[in-house]
């Protein structure tokens, strides 16, 4: 199996002295901005675990933050995937700053009209286009700043990131990279149907190809991993990424590679039960069906992510033996305040048993 990014360059030994703000990286939970947010654990609503692959340190990172932007209705989730000698500073990086971007470019708006006096509930209801403009905006600030105190000569690695906000019964998701959001919904016949949230923004994608030939990058796949595409600088080996968007791999954004993420919105109904956000070392082995059957089975919401994940790594394990298992990473966010165990999913629920 391969990694998402290769490079065989002197240059990825250099690590910088500079500290860039990433705090709380073994606290659980603690207050910031008047959210209360979570790194690992539970709460009503989300449930979080990751767990370090069998490569080194874990580069995944997560975050959880309810009442965000000041707002008791709105929750924001995010999963930060690193990859590069330094991947593991640029995960926690952008999980303790981003969501503090998108928080200040939601409250700002809002401050003006309250300052003009002109501040009613709808001013708490903005439209698709200005929530893309928050999200582009804030990932672009994040991407910026990261070159500047983490990765100077654009060689250290980089992150994916997927997020949500919810806010009542709108969910609005921004994307970048191969990790994804699923949302697990109901049928009319009661079992459970997976609607996938994001789209894996890899070179294969058509319109991904398009951008990264014409800024003159390349896309081909090693003799290593034959069946898996990857961005190439127009010369030499660096740096086989192995995703047409990401934060970092500088050297790559003059040659196709985009910080801009796929924003989408998504109007939720009764019928929605949860959503999973995950990095790669999850879908990589399991379906999307498996992992909101897995999710749906847990005996308590709090137990949710840590089934997901300790079955992700029993995949690796089976698919893949001999084979690095990858780091795993999941959000488990809750849509309801019933959870309800299906017969559908009694079988899964029994291996989470003989996981203990």
């Amino acid at each position: 199996m391969g990694g998402c990014c290769s490079c065989h360059v002197s240059i990825l030994g250099k690590v910088h002295d500079e500290e860039y703000e990433c705090s709380h990286h073994n606290v659980a939970s603690f207050e910031r901005g008047g959210s209360q947010v979570m790194l690992n654990g539970s709460s009503k609503f989300a449930s979080m675990y990751t767990q370090k692959g069998t490569k080194g340190v874990n580069q995944d990172a997560m975050t959880v933050w309810e009442g965000f932007a000041g707002d008791k209705d709105m929750i924001f989730c995010g999963v930060f995937d690193g990859h590069g000698p330094q991947g593991h500073r640029f995960s926690q990086c952008i999980r303790d700053n981003l969501p503090s971007k998108l928080s200040a470019a939601i409250k700002l708006p809002q401050q003006n009209a309250a300052d003009t006096g002109s501040y009613d509930e709808d001013n708490r209801h903005m439209s698709f286009a200005s929530w893309e403009g928050k999200f582009l905006r804030s990932f672009k600030e994040m991407d910026e700043d990261l070159a500047r105190n983490i990765d100077r000569d654009g060689y250290c690695g980089g992150s994916t990131a997927v997020t949500v906000i919810k806010q009542g019964d709108n969910l609005i998701v921004g994307n970048l990279g191969d990790s994804r959001a699923v949302l697990c919904t109901r049928a009319d016949d009661n079992h459970l149907i997976p609607v996938q949230l994001t789209v894996d923004l890899i070179p294969d994608i058509p319109s991904e190809t398009v951008r990264i030939l014409d800024c003159g990058g390349r896309i081909f796949a090693t003799g290593e991993d034959p069946g898996l595409n990857r961005i190439w600088m127009p010369e030499g080996d660096c740096p086989g990424l192995a995703m047409s968007r990401a934060f970092g791999d500088f050297c790559l954004k003059d040659y196709g590679l985009s910080s801009a993420p796929d924003v989408s919105y998504r109007k939720l109904s009764k019928r929605d039960e949860f959503v999973v956000l995950a990095s790669d070392g999850i879908w990589h082995v399991l379906t999307n069906n498996e992992v909101i059957n897995i999710v749906a089975s847990a005996p308590t919401r709090s137990m949710a992510a840590k089934l997901l994940v300790h079955h992700a790594v029993q995949a690796w394990r089976y698919k893949y033996p001999g084979f690095h298992v990858d780091d795993c990473a999941a959000i488990c966010l809750f849509l309801n305040d019933q959870h309800v165990l299906t017969s559908s999913q009694s079988s899964v629920r029994g291996s989470w048993k003989k996981l203990h």
